[in-house]
């Protein structure tokens, strides 16, 4: 059985995924404006794995 979580670690998890999301924005935004093809898919390889990161950040909260 797992424990709930803390306070503040609910609050940080709150944090690091509103940071995630910002993120997700910026390189998301920013990938319409990039003309270097090896960038662009350096951007969608992190635009892919923040993706992954919110999921895992979601679904822990939601044990909760």
């Amino acid at each position: 059985m797992q424990k709930a979580l803390g306070v503040h670690e609910s609050l940080e998890l709150h944090e690091l995924l509103t940071f995630k999301n910002v993120c997700l924005t910026k390189s998301s935004t920013m990938m319409g404006l990039v003309n270097c093809e090896e960038l662009r898919g350096l951007m969608q390889q992190d635009v892919q794995a923040t993706k992954q990161s919110i999921q895992q950040i979601q679904n822990l909260m939601q044990r909760q």
